[in-house]
């Protein structure tokens, strides 16, 4: 018996092993290059965290970058069991190798355009230098590996595991007036992050309307607080800028609490205003328009929508493959069954992907407004469709991690059979490929 039970853990593991290894494999292909050799890849990565450094010799900030990612690297990071695999966004085979040749680390085949580009696709790499980070069995533990590492280049804190919310928010904060409050200001309740500054205008332009409406919020006795994370470039100015707050802040002299956050975030620029539930989870990372579009607190927390609008919500037009259904010139009730019919579709990439630890493989909009200066006509000019009244009915994919693709359908009644259709031929290839200009 001692012996069997022996003799299946043993499979159990092997089995485990080779699955963590084929994750690799999957996504980098069998070989990577090392130096002017080539090596397997599930025998160069067994066992490592590993960063996919994604850089060009054309990119200023990436020239400036590598030769540290390289010091710290030699010096500290690999003997900490990190691998890294430079993946090329270089414009020839020439400028790869000459670039490569300065880098101590694996390389993916030059000639592997195609999986280059989905795997810039697959992270959501918008520029270069990126570094992201996968543990051991192939997960993203950060997008911003970049930040980590350059942070703490001798990986003390390797992998550089992104701490939980609970942890990072802290537990002192201070009211107006300058009074000092503890955990209890944040306990059990939904949080709004406000990353702002008094030198931004339109922060100042964002601050007052956001005010209004978190009093509004207050008035409702919603389990709500917000949290301001300041972007001042000294206390004064900090000090100045509270006061006309009716919340909450972090204490300016903690700078570091602020930089974790805006990192833990992907804080780009100002206002940024992310709504964190009472759990520690992100609802989104995009709520500057939240009090624009829930005035009254009807859809408090906030939970973003399986099928969003496009004049409420452009972020991840960009960095996603979206479907999106244009049926401004449609009734109101027609437009309703339209997002009811893309809806239970919307919730099974959401919910796979949440499965899986990864970003939805699609996302699902549509759009409902006619603005001739808004993003759905912005659209319909893009993939050179009509934008004279009445507006046709539009079933498109937005494919511009793709290089700037786009897909026009013939579908002009959208239902969840022929959504289903169109997604279907999408990933099989069966779509004409159009190229935004």
């Amino acid at each position: 018996y001692q012996r069997r039970v022996h003799g299946t853990l043993s499979e159990c593991l092997f089995f485990f092993g080779a699955v963590v290894m084929a994750a690799f494999t999957d996504l980098l292909g069998e070989e990577l290059l090392q130096k002017s050799n080539t090596v397997k890849t599930s025998t160069a990565l067994e066992g490592k965290v590993v960063a996919l450094y994604f850089s060009a010799h054309w990119c200023p900030p990436c020239r400036g970058f590598t030769p540290k990612l390289s010091e710290w690297y030699t010096n500290s990071l690999s003997g900490k069991g990190l691998e890294v695999v430079f993946i090329s966004s270089d414009k020839g085979e020439t400028e790869f190798k000459e670039y490569y040749g300065e880098q101590p680390w694996l390389a993916l085949p030059y000639s592997e355009r195609d999986r280059k580009d989905k795997l810039s696709k697959k992270f959501g790499v918008q520029g270069i230098p990126t570094l992201v980070i996968l543990n051991a069995n192939g997960k993203v533990i950060t997008k911003d590996g970049r930040s980590a590492i350059s942070s703490d280049p001798t990986g003390e804190e390797f992998p550089w595991i992104p701490k939980p919310f609970g942890e990072v928010i802290g537990s002192d904060f201070i009211g107006q007036g300058g009074s000092k409050l503890d955990r209890s200001a944040i306990e059990g309740k939904v949080l709004g992050i406000y990353f702002s500054a008094h030198w931004c205008p339109p922060c100042r332009g964002f601050t007052p309307r956001l005010a209004e409406w978190y009093k509004a919020m207050k008035a409702k006795n919603l389990p709500f607080e917000i949290v301001f994370a300041s972007s001042d470039r000294e206390q004064s100015a900090f000090d100045e800028y509270f006061a006309e707050m009716p919340w909450i802040a972090i204490p300016y002299e903690d700078r570091k609490r602020k930089e974790v956050l805006g990192n833990m975030f992907g804080v780009q620029g100002i206002p940024t205003f992310v709504v964190v539930d009472k759990d520690g989870t992100t609802i989104t990372t995009n709520g500057r328009g939240i009090p624009g579009n829930d005035p009254d607190g009807l859809e408090f927390p906030w939970h973003p929508k399986p099928v969003k609008n496009v004049a409420a919500d452009t972020d991840d037009l960009n960095s996603s493959t979206c479907v999106i259904a244009l049926i401004e010139g449609l009734a109101p009730d027609e437009q309703k069954a339209v997002e009811a019919a893309m809806t239970p579709m919307a919730k099974e990439y959401i919910d796979g992907a949440k499965a899986a630890e990864e970003d939805p493989e699609m996302l699902f909009y549509v759009a409902t407004e006619h603005d001739p200066d808004g993003p759905a006509n912005r659209i319909r000019e893009l993939c050179k469709l009509s934008t004279d009244q009445p507006l046709p009915t539009a079933l498109i994919i937005l494919d511009i991690p793709d290089k700037g693709g786009y897909y026009v359908t013939d579908v002009t009644s959208i239902n969840a059979s022929s959504l289903k259709e169109v997604v279907e031929k999408f990933k099989a290839g069966g779509l004409e490929r159009k190229q935004l200009s």
